[in-house]
């Protein structure tokens, strides 16, 4: 992933070229101009430098803090100005799930009984103001995830893996740091778990490990300009408006061997709206669609009936699943016949349609887990949904059983995205049909995770029965899918993700297993098992697996997407 990782989805539309030589430096693949070439290839490979990357969004960011962003855009963004001691390789295809050293010299030292990770930092590291980044820095990064009085929204699984008992409440209120983690030297830092996690790698290459000065830590204000330690760092973050990234100087090319680095400047637009995002991409005037999901629906025929735009565009399949959450909390949705009712009576094919359709708007749903994470079951259809028909006289009958036989009003909380309105609306024909009368409340994606639907108590007072929600994995195990939407001990009170404040001990106990199993083969298993018995909670109507179209302007080098997040590998890219 993080609005949660999942309702910004920075999906870029970016950029071929012509023709170009598959050895030429800075590229693997081939230049040539088609039809989902960034898919599996580096479209238009270039080490040209300088010029200004624009881009444009439609929303602002969650936040530019690390700690506390939950969005997949912006962990693509983050890699701009920041570094972690691991991160996904910047290469297309299966090559770019795999993580590799970072601030680190190289992969981990593992102790045998698996509990003790020990890493050594690189030398001529800094932070944008000169001074070295040390081993104390990023552990000062990780416990300030801990203070999640002030610093909630991002994903907590180091709070899972590191705390321990100590229930340590963040460097601000306690000074003398975790005891899990050890930092001897300015160039070594430890990490002592207390029992094996194969997934813990994954966890130190998010936004939320990488190092911040304690002494520039201005702790919730730290998004408002964070200390860079990346190839770029911010000239301006005006919220809402405009953040512009220009080149850290302090940031050494011969230590870092991921990022290319190659524009001079970024500056990065919000408040666009989608239909004149897609007018300047296709006019050239824009390099990349920084916002969500791809062309609009008005644009979409244009650049797939005519040869050349199309040959200019990528679908990805994304990652994401588009789903809906019923909450537990909100009446009627805590008895499970009502919630089975809505899952029979949602039209999945008008949903898809009013996303984009087959192409743009993704493959129909019938469970949670997406493609491409070990434990995906394309036969897991409990409902019988995947052939995108409703099924009204069994959505009667589970409103009979839960005693709501001529249907009930509810809410649908959602963003006021095109995409996710529509979503939306679509839901709301259907469930009309049945009985169910449901009114939709549409909020800004900037807040709406964390002050909209991320806080329980504002969802039991506005009524949110239905809560609309996108999600990908973290990284690509099903721990890094799963717990985070479904497991009970993880409901918070500000910046809550599991919408559905579902708590169910079996689920938490199979959510431990798969965790607790370092056997992929086994562990994929028993995230099946997860999947299937969260489909039979009925909280979970799941929708579609994403799919977007974005458009590639002409201009821009080294266009690929990264399969870690599902979109373009924006510290790749240059312009021409």
């Amino acid at each position: 992933m993080k609005i949660t990782r999942c309702a910004l989805v920075l999906c870029l539309s970016l950029a071929v070229g012509a023709c170009a030589d598959k050895d030429k430096p800075g590229g693997e693949g081939t230049a040539t101009a088609a039809f989902n070439a960034g898919l599996t290839e580096v479209v238009n490979p270039s080490t040209a430098t300088g010029g200004t990357l624009k881009l444009a969004s439609a929303h602002d960011v969650d936040s530019w803090d690390p700690t506390r962003s939950y969005v997949t855009a912006v962990y693509n963004l983050q890699r701009l100005y920041v570094r972690t001691l691991l991160t996904p390789d910047a290469k297309p295809g299966a090559d770019g799930l795999k993580l590799v050293p970072d601030l680190a010299t190289a992969a981990p030292e593992i102790s045998s009984d698996k509990l003790t990770y020990t890493f050594k930092l690189r030398d001529g590291i800094r932070f944008e103001d000169g001074s070295a980044i040390t081993a104390k820095d990023v552990r000062h990064g990780i416990e300030r995830l801990f203070a999640q009085e002030e610093l909630s929204g991002g994903p907590t699984y180091l709070i899972d893996q590191l705390d321990q008992g100590q229930h340590y409440p963040g460097p601000f209120a306690n000074k003398n740091g975790l005891k899990s983690i050890s930092t001897p030297d300015d160039k070594t830092i430890t990490f002592k778990l207390a029992e094996p996690f194969a997934d813990f790698p994954y966890l130190l290459a998010m936004g939320v490990a990488a190092p911040v000065p304690a002494a520039k830590d201005t702790g919730a204000k730290y998004g408002d300009k964070p200390v860079s330690s990346g190839p770029y760092r911010f000239e301006t973050i005006d919220p809402g408006k405009e953040a512009v990234l220009v080149r850290n100087e302090q940031w050494d090319r011969a230590t870092d061997t991921v990022r290319k680095a190659l524009p001079d400047r970024i500056e990065l637009t919000f408040g666009t709206a989608p239909d004149e995002i897609d007018r300047q991409l296709l006019d050239g005037d824009l390099d990349a669609d920084a916002g969500q999901g791809g062309v609009q629906s008005a644009s979409q025929p244009k650049v797939l009936l005519d040869p050349v735009l199309k040959a200019r565009a990528d679908e990805p399949t994304t990652g994401f699943v588009q789903y809906a959450a019923m909450s537990t909390a909100v009446k009627p949705f805590d008895d499970v016949h009502c919630r089975r009712a809505v899952q029979y009576a949602v039209d999945k094919t008008t949903v898809q349609t009013a996303r984009g359709g087959p192409d743009a708007g993704g493959d129909i749903a019938g469970a949670m887990l997406p493609p491409g994470i070990p434990g995906h079951d394309p036969s897991l259809d409990p409902f019988q949904t995947r052939s995108g028909k409703p099924q009204p006289d069994k959505a009667k009958a589970e409103l009979t059983a839960c005693g709501k036989p001529d249907g009930f009003e509810t809410v649908i909380a959602t963003t006021n995205s095109p995409k996710a309105s529509k979503t939306a609306e679509a839901i709301q024909a259907a469930l009309a049909a049945v009985g169910i009368k449901a009114r939709i409340d549409a909020s800004d994606p900037s807040i709406y995770a964390r002050s909209v639907v991320g806080s329980p108590s504002n969802v039991h007072t506005k009524g949110y029965g239905l809560i609309m929600g996108a999600w990908s994995a973290d990284f690509p195990t099903g721990y890094g899918f799963f717990p985070t939407l479904i497991d009970g001990r993880l409901i918070l009170p500000s910046g809550n993700n599991n919408y559905a404040e579902l708590s169910d001990s079996a689920i938490n106990a199979l959510i431990d297993r798969a965790r607790d199993t370092t056997d992929p083969a086994e562990a994929a298993k028993l995230w099946s098992q997860v999947d299937a018995a969260v489909m039979d909670s009925a909280t979970m109507l799941p929708l579609t697996y994403d799919k977007v179209l974005n458009y590639r302007n002409p201009r821009m080098t080294n266009v690929f997407v990264n399969q870690y997040y599902g979109m373009w590998d924006v510290t790749a890219l240059g312009v021409a």
